[in-house]
């Protein structure tokens, strides 16, 4: 699943739409915490509802996010 957009945000915790690379369904109100381990390790293990496929179970490629704040970085 790829992160198309972040629709709201509160300090970390955001919600946003997916959109599956490989059946193209789109997951709307999505939530998902905005630090660079969600980014790069949970997103990309996410199943799509649809077809059941995630961006590492099919070697696609895992999309660089920039986060809102930066690591560390107390909110």
């Amino acid at each position: 699943m790829k992160l198309l957009k972040i629709t709201s945000q509160s300090r970390r915790d955001f919600w946003g739409t997916y959109q599956c690379e490989f059946c193209n369904n789109i997951e709307k109100d999505v939530s998902g915490y905005d630090d660079s381990y969600f980014h790069n390790n949970v997103t990309p293990t996410r199943k799509c509802e649809k077809c059941g496929e995630s961006t590492i179970s099919k070697s696609g490629d895992v999309q660089q996010i920039q986060t809102k704040y930066p690591e560390g970085y107390q909110i």
